[in-house]
């Protein structure tokens, strides 16, 4: 009996250790919640990932909401704003969870060239269409990132 409780006690110690190595499981990528500029007439959220699976800690970019664009194009968007590199990169509709797409991931993204620390000096025609979400940011692997949540920033409509 006392080498069944031993063995069984070796097992559960086996788990219990693998836990507190780290090797469980942890989101490669998440947003954090809207919070509004205390000066400037946007929204933005963070948006933390991993460039690699076994990379410790996250980076993070954001998405950017900006009430007045809606006037200017279209469609209402959020914007990814790469903070490294201080410029916009892309951009998803905010109605991207509406019939109109499906469910279907739908991202525009800027070329190179077109990347620009001010979104007013982006035309719109700069923005290329994807059939697919890009990869998680400087990462290697074919793994794309996630659509943003589908709630609003607090007391906004975006439609």
């Amino acid at each position: 009996m006392r080498l069944l409780v031993l063995a069984v006690l070796a097992v559960v110690g086996g788990f219990v250790s693998q836990f507190a190595h780290g090797d469980t499981y942890n989101s490669r990528q998440y947003y954090g919640g809207w919070n509004k500029h205390p000066v400037k007439p946007y929204y933005y959220r963070a948006y933390y990932y991993k460039p690699k699976k076994e990379y410790y800690g996250y980076k993070h970019q954001y998405v950017m909401y900006y009430p007045s664009y809606k006037k200017s194009y279209k469609d209402n968007y959020y914007l990814y704003y790469n903070q490294y590199q201080k410029k916009y990169w892309g951009r998803v509709p905010c109605s991207h969870y509406e019939t109109k797409y499906e469910g279907k991931p739908y991202y525009e993204i800027l070329q190179e060239e077109d990347r620009k620390p001010e979104v007013k000096d982006i035309p719109e025609k700069a923005f290329q269409k994807q059939d697919k979400m890009p990869n998680v940011p400087e990462s290697k692997d074919e793994v794309p990132m996630d659509l943003p949540p589908d709630d609003a920033p607090p007391g906004v409509t975006t439609e």
